[in-house]
């Protein structure tokens, strides 16, 4: 699970390539799939909305403008 500070965006990154994300008290706002390629990953959702972000660590994720840490 990656996480904003504020918990308000949290990102769950399913084993078999699909994210489900939750923004504040709305679960499942956005669903999709997500490829990771070294430290970037791209997410393509279920509307075709794409976007992508960059693992700057193990535990840190910058993705459109926010920073998530792994939980």
């Amino acid at each position: 699970m990656w996480v904003t500070d504020d918990g308000r965006i949290r990102h769950q990154l399913l084993p078999n390539g699909r994210y489900d994300e939750a923004r504040g008290n709305r679960e499942s706002a956005y669903q999709g799939r997500y490829v990771i390629t070294g430290n970037k990953i791209d997410y393509r959702d279920d509307t075709g909305f794409t976007a992508d972000g960059v693992f700057v660590d193990e535990n840190t994720l910058h993705h459109a403008g926010m920073i998530l840490r792994r939980k």
